[in-house]
This record gives C-alpha cells, structure tokens and sequence, in this order.
C-alpha cells in the first residue's frame, strides 16, 4: 500500500513538471514571437513616416529625390556621364583585345585573370581605372559647382528656407542626391566590366576578385565624394557657377598638372650626390614620397594599384635589409587593405574635412530673397 501511494506521488509530481516545462516553452514562444511581431510593427510605421512627405524625414527624402531628378535630367551632367561610359568602354575593349597576350604561364598573376579587365592596357587608351582617377574628379565638380550658388541667384533658396524644414536639409540633400549618382553610374560601370569579362573569357570572377572589384569601387566613390564636397563648398563660398567651377577646376588642375612638376623640381636641388650614404638616399626618397602623399590623385592611384593588382607587396622605398628575405607572391585582400589603409583614411578624411567646411559655411551664411 505504502509503495502504491509513493509511485502514485512521483508520477503525479512527474506530471506536473512536465506541464510547467511545456508551459515555460510556450510562453517563451509567445514571447519571441511577440518581440519579433513589435519589431516588424516599428519597422512598417518607421517605413510609413519616411513615405508621409508630412514628416521630417519625409521631406529629406523628398528633397534627395527632387535633386537626383536635377541631377538626371541635366544635360551637363548626362554629358560627361556619357564620356565616362564611353571611355570606360573603349578601355575595356583595349584590355579585352590585348589580355590574351598579357597572361604569363606560371605566373602568380594568373590567378587574378580577371582583374586585368581594370588594369590592362594595349598603349592606345589608358587603363579603366586611369580613366576613373582622371575623369572622376571632373565628375564630382560637374554636380556641385552649382549646387547652391545657382539657386541662391534664382532666388530659390530663400523661399525654400522660409519653409518650416530644418536648414542643414538643404545641403545635406544635395550631397546625398549627387553621392547616389555617382554611386549608381560606379557600381553600374564595375558590373558592365564584370559582365563583359563573363561574355568574353567565359569564366567567372572567384570571390576574391569580386572583393577587390567592390572595394575598388567604393574607393571610387570616396574618391569621387571629396571632389564633390569641395566643388559645393565652392558653391557656397562664391556667388557666381562660373568662378565656383573655375575654382574646382583649377584645384583639380594644380594637384593634376602642376604639384607634380613642383615636386620635380624641388627633388632635383635637393637630390643628394650619387656618391652619398645610403642612409641619406634613403631619407632623400621617404621625403619625396611623403611630399607626394599630399595629391589626392596620388592616393587614389596607390590605393586603387594595389587593390586591383595583388603582386603589389609595398608602397614606397625600401630598405636592402627588408628586401631581403621577402617572399614574391599575391596578397589577400585583407593584407592589401592594411597596406593602402593610411592612403584610404586620408581620402576619407580629406571628404569629411570638405564637408564639414560646407556644412559650417553654408550654416552661418546670411541668405536674404532677391
């Protein structure tokens, strides 16, 4: 009897754990789901308030889609859009035409068969990404020179700010609009070099190469962004487009043309004797390597060879004691991020500097109506 009461007491107590352990389950179920349920909820109303135009963030994305509409829409624009596509295509045929002799057997290039597409040329056009660095910065002057100054003429501006919107919307609309242009036409030119080299070699980038493909472009759009940045801080500094494109264009001509021929003749007065220490060259070439670093173009060149070229093991002099020993070989696309990080964070800084000067000027200029 005693041992029937106790079984019948360890089952009923067994009973009932089991019923707290699938009621724990339940409401822990019911829990996740209604936090998964919340979340949906607050991303449908965050996503209804970005539609309202009513709203703050509303008007943001409708002034972006009002200035992308500009953007599209304009012939100076459309224009040199048209050039860049048509010189990145002339490039690619030269690299297709001439890529069949540039492939080396027991090469360690061999591997990044697809990379050539960006980088190879035949002598007749520059390469793609030469094509990039020069037309870039043309590109990003053509959207900003007038971004402010033009409208401020119109008598725009004022009417726009005499609407309850915040002041800063107005050039921050601008840069993102001109930014999701160039970003667009980038990525689209990227993934037309990526098809054509599918239709013409009949094989596929491996995922290393598409990695350097798209930090190559983003590059190109950082790039890209810091002349965007000081062709509207131009904007807002001068009253008149043309002394703001004149502006642009003669910063992006000195650092293009003539900082280069600078540096050329301060190195030849200061070059050291063929006859002197080693020590000596040594500094000599790390000073005219510092110096060098100041062009924007200069760091978007380094950067973008050693992206797209993964042979490239350094930048700048070495010593014979670090030549000795090293390993010829192709880095992998984190080593070759390490190696061009100081050149990519000074493009980086170099935008944000511009864009903040835009911001603090264009926050503290007094715009009155015509």
């Amino acid at each position: 009897m005693d041992w029937t009461i106790f079984t019948t007491a360890i089952l009923k107590e067994e009973q009932m754990m089991n019923e707290t352990t699938i009621q724990n389950k339940t409401e822990t179920k019911t829990g996740w789901e209604d936090k998964i349920q919340r979340f949906i909820w607050f991303l449908q109303d965050k996503f209804k308030t970005i539609q309202n135009p009513g709203t703050e963030s509303g008007v943001f994305r409708a002034m972006v889609l009002k200035e992308v509409s500009d953007h599209i829409r304009s012939w100076r624009v459309i224009i040199l859009i048209g050039i860049i596509v048509l010189t990145s295509v002339g490039s690619l045929y030269t690299a297709l035409s001439g890529i069949s002799d540039a492939a080396k057997p027991g090469s360690s290039e061999d591997a990044f068969f697809f990379l050539k597409l960006f980088t190879l040329s035949d002598g007749s056009l520059p390469s793609y990404f030469v094509f990039i660095g020069f037309l870039g910065p043309l590109l990003g002057i053509s959207l900003g020179f007038d971004a402010v100054n033009s409208e401020h003429s119109r008598g725009t501006l004022s009417r726009m700010l005499a609407q309850p919107i915040p002041r800063d919307y107005v050039i921050n609309a601008k840069f993102v609009a001109a930014l999701l242009v160039i970003s667009v036409l980038f990525f689209m030119l990227s993934f037309l070099v990526i098809g054509a080299g599918l239709i013409a070699l009949g094989i596929p980038p491996t995922p290393e190469e598409f990695l350097r493909i798209i930090f190559f472009t983003l590059l190109s759009i950082v790039y890209v962004a810091l002349w965007l940045n000081l062709s509207v801080y131009f904007s807002v500094r001068f009253k008149q487009p043309a002394t703001s494109a004149l502006a642009g264009i003669a910063v992006w001509l000195f650092f293009t043309v003539f900082y280069p021929l600078i540096v050329n003749i301060v190195t030849k007065v200061l070059a050291p004797s063929q006859y002197a220490p080693v020590r000596t060259q040594y500094l000599f070439e790390k000073f005219k390597f510092a110096i060098m670093q100041v062009m924007p173009n200069e760091l978007f060149s380094q950067a973008t060879s050693t992206l797209l070229m993964p042979s490239v093991r350094n930048l700048g002099p070495l010593t014979m004691e670090q030549v000795q020993g090293a390993i010829p070989g192709p880095l992998p696309p984190g080593q070759s991020l390490l190696l061009v990080w100081p050149q990519l964070t000074g493009l980086i800084a170099l935008t944000i500097l511009c864009f903040i000067l835009t911001y603090i000027t264009f926050m503290r200029r007094e715009i009155r109506s015509r």
